[in-house]
């Protein structure tokens, strides 16, 4: 595809796109660029709400905000804390589990390198790949349900699993974008490009 065209795309969606309808952990890094509270906002975004989480994050960062004293916290104190979120009780589990490494494993700092971050208990791809560009600014692509439905849609890529979309656009899309890709279609899948239903009258993009 075309530089021009992935340039044109980009615009748009920046020209359509307000900060308050960004995800609530671009939110977070936004005001508060520390990699520790991305990565636990981003294990309490999945499958949850934009506006769930960003009340969980808020009960949950004013009780603890660093490992040490999210470890001083029991399950069921971080399991009140985050309740609604998606999964609530396994992912007070986690947070504890992650804490734990961090602390034991890393001298309590968030590694930033893609393959520690994996190490670390429940953190996948996207998660970590979330944590490396909004929690150290660095270049990397996170595929979430939007990203991946949304290339396709734009036939930016042609693949079948968000793994296969992640590859597709690092060999397409400028390296400067990566970053901003995902925050851009999030926006943008729940407003506009929905899975079900898309507004295309309404599409800045057709």
């Amino acid at each position: 595809m075309e530089k021009e065209r992935i340039a044109l795309l980009i615009q748009k969606l920046e020209d359509s796109a307000g900060a308050a309808e960004f995800p609530i952990v671009t939110q977070l890094a936004e005001t508060r660029r520390d990699p520790f509270l991305i990565l636990i906002s981003t294990v309490l975004s999945l499958r949850t709400k934009d506006e769930v989480t960003a009340t969980a994050t808020e009960r949950l960062f004013s009780l603890a905000s660093t490992p040490e004293t999210m470890l001083e916290l029991s399950e069921e104190e971080i399991r009140q804390a985050i309740y609604p979120v998606g999964f609530y009780r396994n992912k007070s589990r986690q947070i504890r589990e992650i804490c734990r490494d961090l602390i034991e494993r890393f001298s309590s700092r968030v590694p930033d390198s893609l393959e520690d971050l994996l190490s670390l208990k429940g953190v996948g791809q996207k998660t970590a790949n979330l944590v490396l560009s909004l929690g150290f600014e660095k270049d990397a692509i996170c595929v979430d349900t939007h990203v991946h439905r949304i290339s396709n849609r734009l036939g930016l890529v042609s693949t079948k699993t968000p793994e296969q979309t992640e590859s597709a656009l690092q060999n397409v899309l400028p390296r400067r974008y990566w970053s901003r890709y995902n925050t851009l279609l999030v926006s943008f899948g729940q407003r506009v490009c929905r899975p079900l239903s898309p507004l295309c009258s309404s599409c800045p993009l057709c």
